[in-house]
């Protein structure tokens, strides 16, 4: 029997390769994440697109992996526990790739420890803020009169943005090495572009970011996540 059939998941998206992690996700700043990080730790995986509509991640299947009813979520049927797992949240599943591939999470425990502090700080920072960025200036929240929403989170990325700047003098990553922190944090500072806010947060005043972000883009494992699973 395939050990994903305790994940009712897999009855909406059904496994081509049921031996292999199993990745739900669509191309968002958060969704990219996984599969980057996927193609950097060179981990076999199939992908699976599950569309943002209420059809797909309100659907009892998705549910049943993720009730919080956000991509990406992932099922590994070989565990690092030899049992198969499924997990939600972005952060988490770096953090659970990396530790069992030994990849990109550092050499010591102090490395992890920093890295994780930069994860965190997208989780908890860069990611909440420039989402509400992008609803309140380029999405339903900018038919709104009253600017006040719109000046705070405005106000507040360029606040994150200026932390990093400053972070990134003199370095090529946020925590040492390349590692999941920047896999974290990269692909919102790509999101600026598509929310059509580069210019009112001033991007180009910030040039370790923007050298920091070529950078990022020019690896050819990004370049393949950033579009996996397709949007079409």
């Amino acid at each position: 029997m395939s050990r994903l059939a305790g994940f009712p998941i897999s009855q909406k998206w059904p496994a081509q390769n049921p031996d292999i992690l199993q990745l739900y996700s669509f191309p968002t700043p958060n969704g990219v994440k996984v599969s980057i990080a996927l193609e950097e730790m060179g981990i076999p995986y199939e992908a699976h697109k599950v569309t943002l509509s209420d059809a797909d991640v309100k659907s009892p299947e998705f549910l049943s992996l993720n009730p919080n009813n956000k991509i990406p979520a992932i099922v590994d049927p070989n565990g690092s526990d030899g049992v198969a797992i499924g997990l939600f949240e972005s952060g988490a599943i770096l953090i659970y790739l990396a530790e069992k591939s030994g990849k990109l999470i550092g050499k010591t425990a102090t490395d992890k420890a920093k890295i994780i502090q930069w994860l965190m700080f997208q989780m908890g920072g860069l990611g909440p803020m420039f989402g509400q960025l992008g609803f309140f200036y380029k999405f339903a929240g900018s038919e709104i009169k009253d600017p006040r929403p719109r000046d705070r989170y405005i106000g507040e990325a360029k606040r994150l943005l200026s932390v990093l700047e400053q972070e990134m003098d003199g370095k090529d990553w946020i925590a040492g090495d390349y590692s999941i922190a920047d896999i974290a944090i990269a692909p919102w500072l790509r999101s600026l572009d598509f929310y059509g806010a580069r210019d009112v947060l001033g991007w180009e005043n910030h040039p370790n970011l923007v050298a920091y972000l070529d950078r990022f883009l020019a690896r050819p494992a990004v370049q393949t996540g950033l579009v996996t699973p397709p949007r079409d």
